[in-house]
């Protein structure tokens, strides 16, 4: 811990960012200027004039495909909106699930499937626009259904065979798919439970918002 602590700031100074600057896109800032302090500064791991323009380079490349993934998931929500499918949605579940509790059950199963299967900046734009009004309808706390919703996302992205972290890893460390999702799979089972923990406890997620409204 003591050889990280400069990485390992990285959270605190991206939350104090966050709470003291008018805009996220600030604390953004702030927070990739110190992380290239410690990289250039510190650490020397990035030397400046050699590998700071392909850094920048490849920064950019990402955040291209991220702006393309939130464009055509935006263009894809205005679409949904103006069908009024999440009132047919609404419509729908209210009519066939009497139970909130067998709602929550279903909402988990497929932000499951969502979650390894869709990009998280796509699946925030197109499927929380869905989410919300339903929740509404079954009386669900929309911090609560928001936390749940992440919750599932960071599963999803675990879960086998298509999870996006467990490519990653694949790729990064040079060890096939099976092998990493076996030594993924106990943490996979402590998020599970914690999903279902979270989902089924709401005290859990929405005790501290509470004191502050």
């Amino acid at each position: 811990m003591w050889a990280a602590k400069w990485e390992m700031l990285i959270p605190v100074v991206a939350l104090l960012s966050i709470f003291m600057l008018p805009t996220t896109v600030e604390a953004a800032a702030i927070t990739a200027t110190y992380s290239l302090f410690v990289s250039t500064v510190i650490h020397r791991d990035l030397h400046p004039g050699r590998e700071l323009p392909r850094v920048i380079k490849d920064c950019g490349l990402l955040v291209g495909g991220v702006l393309l993934i939130l464009g055509l998931a935006l263009g894809f929500t205005h679409y949904l909106v103006d069908a009024q499918i999440p009132d047919q949605l609404v419509a729908w579940s209210t009519t066939t699930i009497k139970s909130r509790w067998i709602f929550l059950l279903g909402l988990n199963l497929v932000l499951l499937v969502v979650g390894g299967l869709i990009e998280i900046y796509a699946a925030i734009v197109v499927v929380v626009p869905l989410l919300v009004p339903i929740g509404v309808a079954f009386g669900i706390d929309p911090v609560h259904l928001g936390i749940i919703f992440l919750a599932n996302m960071e599963l999803g992205f675990l879960f086998p065979p298509v999870g996006l972290n467990l490519l990653l890893s694949s790729y990064r460390f040079n060890k096939p798919i099976v092998e990493v999702t076996r030594a993924t799979f106990p943490i996979l089972v402590i998020l599970f439970l914690g999903v279902l923990v979270i989902t089924y406890i709401p005290l859990v997620t929405t005790f501290l918002p509470q004191l502050f409204k």
